[in-house]
């Protein structure tokens, strides 16, 4: 693999991204499921790709894209995050982080169990890091399933195409399953802020933003005449994310049948970069809109790369307990939004639900997506109380993915399903004890002011 291959896959990839954008914004049914650009690129790459069609000649290394992405994403984590005053809010924060944090220990947990204890049941040599798919693909979605594979690395290659087979449905169910909720909720005066689902703009739809509405992305703290302000936020990201493949490598040659995770490591550099930074007074030179749009634009690269990367040999070998699994997750997340995160978010349960359901069976874009149809002006403050909770909960989800591989491989696959459902259940019931009392709004159309009640 020379590097004209990568550059001849990285513009395919592009070319098929600007394709999936304009079918986005032409055609009427892909509007309808309001489906991201990079998933309909990843499904071209696939079909006209050397596992199908073979009409476009992507190279052998087309699979390991997918795992240096993660590590730029991971690595770009620590300057993208929005810390808000905790004591602002401190009982709603407390409430989003034990009920996201119970939700995707559960993920864990009762996905592993259904793996080990039903579908092995019926379909003989399954891995017992099966049911480790259904969380790696819907609550984490492409990066997370990525992870998984790059820990369990040719110990089960299959990994990589039943993760990523995974987070591509979960993303359809994640977007089509949540509009069909908002159009639900919308229908029955459920929605705090938007009145009718008729009003969303069309933009939304169709992914093209009218001139009149477009806003800057970000401010430059460079002269051009220096750097160009794009390549100083991608090269310190990108730096970060090699010197960490390079730790990692020597790291995992410390010990025999070690392995350390790139994206780990990437991650953990991120935050003390960042804390040297911020002791150097330096991050003034720095925007963080610059490192979101290097970090939203290596998870296009990651979606289309995996979605195109799939095997559908493999997807087809393991077809059968694959449904089966994924129809459980689907049927999990939709009992846990109807029936326990909307008694447990009182505040604006719909609102912050949904950005649940989003987060959990897609990614955290795809919450925030659906979060913005419901609440385009943020007023309900979910992203907020989610900027805090995310604290502990991307310690936690590094930790989860770097390990729990680990102790599945090591034979420990049911004390650890066990330990995470138990400590998921608990969480619930902390949950409850923090629930606070809502906060009373008007609804009104979307583009209309609300005035909180005053008595």
């Amino acid at each position: 693999m020379t590097a004209w291959n990568v550059f001849t896959d990285l513009g395919f990839i592009c070319l098929l991204l600007l394709i999936g954008a304009f079918l986005r914004a032409k055609v009427t049914f892909i509007q309808s499921l309001f489906l991201p650009a990079s998933l309909i690129a990843g499904v071209l790459g696939l079909l006209l790709g050397p596992q199908m069609l073979n009409v476009i000649p992507f190279s052998e290394g087309l699979s390991d894209y997918a795992g240096i992405l993660i590590a730029v994403v991971f690595a770009a984590l620590p300057f993208t995050s929005q810390l808000s005053s905790f004591s602002k809010a401190a009982k709603n924060v407390v409430t989003t982080w034990a009920v996201s944090q119970s939700v995707v220990v559960l993920q864990w947990g009762v996905g592993l169990l259904f793996g080990l204890g039903i579908i092995a049941l019926i379909f003989a040599n399954i891995p017992d890091g099966f049911g480790l798919m259904m969380a790696a693909g819907f609550m984490g979605g492409h990066g997370t399933a990525a992870a998984i594979a790059d820990v369990y690395g040719d110990q089960w290659p299959d990994a990589q195409s039943l993760g990523m087979t995974a987070a591509t449905v979960g993303i359809i169910v994640s977007v089509v399953g949540g509009i069909l909720i908002i159009k639900w909720e919308s229908q029955r005066g459920n929605t705090a802020y938007l009145k009718n689902f008729k009003d969303l703009p069309q933009e939304l739809r169709s992914g093209l933003v009218r001139p009149e509405r477009r806003e800057s992305i970000a401010h430059s703290p460079v002269s051009t005449m220096s750097i160009d302000p794009l390549i100083y936020h991608a090269g310190l990201v990108l730096g970060i994310a090699g010197v960490s493949y390079l730790a990692a490598s020597w790291l995992s040659g410390l010990g025999q049948g070690l392995s350390i995770p790139t994206f780990s490591v990437a991650f953990l550099a991120g935050f003390a970069v960042l804390f040297l930074l911020k002791r150097l007074g330096a991050m003034d030179h720095f925007d963080r809109r610059l490192f979101e749009r290097t970090s939203s634009s290596s998870t296009d690269l990651l979606v289309a790369f995996g979605v195109a990367s799939i095997n559908p040999s493999v997807v087809l070998a393991y077809a059968g307990p694959l449904a089966m699994l994924l129809i459980f997750g689907v049927v999990f997340i939709a009992f846990f939004y109807f029936v326990i995160a909307k008694r447990l978010f009182t505040d604006h349960p719909v609102e912050q639900s949904i950005f649940l359901w989003g987060w959990n069976t897609g990614t955290v874009a795809m919450g925030i997506a659906l979060l913005r149809v419901v609440d385009p002006e943020m007023r309900s403050k979910t992203l907020d109380y989610y900027g805090i909770a995310y604290v502990p909960i991307g310690f936690a989800d590094i930790a989860i993915i770097a390990l729990l591989p680990v102790f599945v491989m090591s034979g420990l696959a049911w004390p650890a399903a066990l330990v995470l459902t138990f400590a998921g259940i608990a969480l619930l019931g902390l949950a409850r004890f923090t629930v606070s009392k809502p906060e009373v709004e008007t609804a009104a159309p979307m583009g209309e002011a609300i005035e909180p009640s005053r008595g």
